[in-house]
């Protein structure tokens, strides 16, 4: 607007020069925003590690001098069909603000199949206008809302047992306002993905979703479900792209030395053989005895030791774990603890990912290179010999945050912000000056 009226206001030479110099620096900014982002990651959040890549002012401003400018502009956002599917439903939250209408929220904690009145009626209204339910008259808790309520939980990452329990009747009585700042947040992250060619096979890993899958050509092909890190300031699992380059079947686990430092030195001051299953080591790798080391003379910033596991059948890494070197120290791994992902929201970890079927995976994997891979991973398993299996090529591992990401099945999935990242992001949005006019009100 202000550019508009600067040129309708407009009478000297230096004025039209000076609205160029203006002009040329808002397109520069527009084309960076839409290209790779508003916000700079890191500086947002510290566990968003993925590093942006800006596009060059010069190669901008000659291309959009040789080319349509119009079909130019449409050129710079991310060309994924997440992104054109993300957007549809942006548009589609707005309208649904500035409409006014939306079904009442359902004011109880719980609905069981069977049960009638208006708080079904609620829900079958919610579910209508979401689009997993035809309408209709029924006020009873019938076998198509059931259906409906478990069609439902499968895109939210709930348990699809059919019955409105609290997590169910939370994600249906989501506002418009919360599901278009998750889509909003969603855009970005997607333009810091820029069109970088995710592999035509990888590994997708989102966080709030507690999944991971292997992805080939677009179609998933394996998902399992994982455990993320902890929401707690040191062990939150961050966000970054690497390779995969191979699996350690019968892991050793190394301790991290901020667990080590924290939770097992205060034991063995205490108690010498306290975490027996537990080897000391020194910096070469040697085992050594215990009895030769005096713990109680050294302190957390001070002790020259290590920590480390030897295979076994209760490793805390399980029987095999996924490698994609990276300075965080962050990998996929199996693990003796099953019962956690019975659980809808899964974050215990100390930053690592669980996964819920590894040797599923490891045989996905090695499906790539082997006529036999169950075979293959069992003749290393038996060997109980810790035991590394180098992928013929590398695979491209995405650990990404999406709180809002379109299913298979057509609509849009919406997770819960389980780090708060999600806030912070759009919190950044607001200040940088992207806010929304649906949002605003």
């Amino acid at each position: 607007m202000a550019l508009r009226a600067g040129f309708a206001a407009a009478q000297t030479e230096g004025d039209l020069g000076r609205l160029e110099v203006a002009m040329t620096k808002a397109f520069l900014t527009y084309a960076h925003d839409m290209k790779s982002g508003v916000l700079t990651p890191k500086e947002v959040d510290s566990g968003i590690l993925r590093e942006i890549i800006s596009p060059d002012p010069a190669t901008l401003l000659a291309a959009i001098a040789q080319d349509d400018p119009r079909a130019f502009l449409r050129s710079l956002p991310p060309k994924s069909p997440q992104y054109a599917r993300l957007m549809k439903e942006k548009l589609r939250l707005e309208a649904e603000i500035a409409s006014g209408n939306r079904a009442l929220p359902l004011s109880v904690n719980k609905l069981e199949p069977g049960a009638s009145g208006s708080a079904v009626v609620a829900m079958r209204d919610r579910l209508t206008e979401l689009g997993y339910l035809q309408r209709s008259i029924s006020s009873t808790y019938d076998r198509q809302i059931v259906s409906a309520v478990q069609r439902f939980q499968l895109d939210q990452g709930l348990n699809a047992d059919g019955v409105a329990g609290p997590s169910t009747v939370e994600a249906l009585n989501l506002t418009s306002r919360d599901r278009l700042k998750a889509v909003e947040v969603a855009m970005e992250r997607l333009r810091w993905l820029g069109d970088a060619p995710l592999g035509d096979r990888h590994i997708w890993v989102n966080l709030p979703e507690f999944t991971a899958k292997v992805v080939d050509k677009g179609r998933v092909t394996f998902q399992t479900r994982t455990v993320i890190g902890k929401a707690v300031a040191d062990q939150r699992s961050p966000e970054f792209s690497d390779e995969m380059e191979y699996m350690v079947v019968n892991p050793s686990w190394g301790v991290p030395r901020s667990i080590l430092v924290k939770e097992y030195l205060p034991l063995l001051r205490s108690n010498p053989h306290a975490v027996s299953h537990l080897q000391v080591v020194d910096n070469r790798g040697r085992v050594v005895p215990r009895g030769a080391v005096n713990f109680a003379a050294y302190s957390a910033s001070n002790f020259p030791f290590g920590l480390r596991q030897p295979p076994s059948d209760g490793n805390a890494l399980g029987k095999v774990k996924f490698m994609f070197p990276n300075p965080y120290n962050i990998y996929l791994h199996d693990t003796p603890t099953k019962s956690l992902f019975a659980n809808e929201v899964r974050a215990y970890s100390h930053g690592c990912i669980r996964l819920g079927d590894p040797m599923d995976l490891a045989y996905t994997l090695l499906a790539r290179q082997s006529d036999d891979p169950r075979a293959e991973f069992k003749r290393d398993l038996d060997t109980n010999r810790e035991t590394n299996v180098t992928f013929q090529q590398k695979i491209p591992v995405h650990l990404v945050y999406f709180t809002a990401w379109p299913t298979e099945g057509g609509a849009i999935g919406y997770r819960r912000d389980v780090y708060g990242r999600d806030g912070r992001i759009y919190d950044a949005l607001i200040k940088a000056g992207v806010v929304l006019d649906g949002v605003k009100g």
